[in-house]
């Protein structure tokens, strides 16, 4: 078989299209597209993954079955999944060398889980995925603002617009999310039903898990002043939060709000509106709060996500230590 025209040039042989969805499925065997429509069904219904996750495990695998119909010159189907070797997926991780390692972390883990599914239903068995290993990842550390920049930005968000009801409905989105540590999908997913708010509120986070939040005084009287002044009629089963014309406030809109506020108030181009939840967990935590309550405010599934937090919070006593200690320079 000839080599494919961007071996040759050094590039990725396939790389995860943008667009790879069904109309790209007919490129291998109809019964490994029967298998991926029910592999992400039961991830959908059963695993309850988001929809985002979803439909990134259908883009990579997806890329990955028409890598292997390059690679190999033929369609994919059982027989060609259940005899790959381990030489073919180090072809396939290095056909993905100059992509970013998050990225191929997300794809190692949609072809494992696939792997799996497909061992489970007695599909077919490939030894070799046991090898498959994802690259490592650099440790992320959460990057929140100060208590200061916090509230500098929150007061610049209530007085940005000149349309009243708009820049209340900023600031009360923002306070939201640094006040209860919600995920920015979390905020603008509540309905006008929740509100106006009792001592704690009812959220709806990642897997479709409930977590029950307590709400302080200053969330509760931001969002109570953006009622007041929204001119919008607000249904019960319709969304809290609104754009101009009465829809459900897109994310994007309240993105490009901290990227504007961020010049003024000099903030690095991390502070973001998720940078919010990381400052409520780290500030919670400085303040003497417990990690596992932290970790139940946050909805992380897993302890270690939350412990990310501890060493935010060594660094910056680090870095206090480094500027005041008269030992420290020397």
């Amino acid at each position: 078989m000839a080599e494919p025209a961007g071996i040759a040039a050094g590039k990725p042989l396939f790389e995860t299209p943008t667009g790879a969805g069904p109309d790209m499925e007919g490129a291998f065997d109809p019964a490994v597209s029967r298998d991926l429509h029910e592999w992400l069904a039961r991830l959908s219904h059963e695993k309850r993954a988001s929809d985002h996750t979803v439909a990134a495990y259908r883009r990579d695998l997806t890329a990955f079955l028409l890598f292997f119909g390059h690679h190999r010159g033929e369609r994919a189907d059982r027989a060609a999944l259940a005899g790959l070797t381990g030489t073919d997926f180090r072809s396939w991780l290095a056909s993905r060398a100059s992509m970013a390692r998050r990225s191929t972390a997300r794809a190692v883990s949609a072809v494992r889980s696939f792997y799996n599914f497909l061992d489970k239903q007695n599909i077919l068995h490939n030894p070799s995925v046991a090898g498959l290993r994802a690259p490592k990842l650099p440790h992320a550390v959460p990057k929140p603002l100060t208590v200061a920049e916090t509230g500098d930005l929150l007061g610049m968000a209530e007085t940005d617009n000149p349309e009243a009801w708009i820049a209340a409905r900023d600031h009360a989105v923002l306070t939201l999310i640094y006040g209860c540590g919600l995920r920015i999908a979390e905020a603008l997913g509540l309905n006008r039903r929740a509100a106006p708010f009792a001592s704690t509120l009812v959220v709806t986070g990642k897997g479709n898990k409930q977590r029950v939040l307590p709400i302080l005084p200053v969330v509760r009287d931001a969002v109570d002043r953006y009622l007041a002044l929204c001119p919008h009629p607000l249904t019960p089963d319709g969304p809290l939060f609104v754009g101009k014309k009465g829809g459900r406030l897109n994310p994007r809109i309240v993105q490009l709000l901290v990227r504007r506020l961020r010049p003024a108030l000099g903030l690095p181009d991390t502070a973001t509106p998720h940078a919010l939840r990381h400052s409520f967990a780290t500030h919670l935590l400085a303040g003497g709060g417990d990690l596992r309550a932290i970790q139940e405010l946050l909805g992380h599934a897993s302890l270690s996500t939350t412990q990310r937090y501890t060493d935010v919070d060594t660094a910056r006593l680090l870095d206090v230590y480094d500027a005041a200690h008269p030992k420290a320079k020397g």
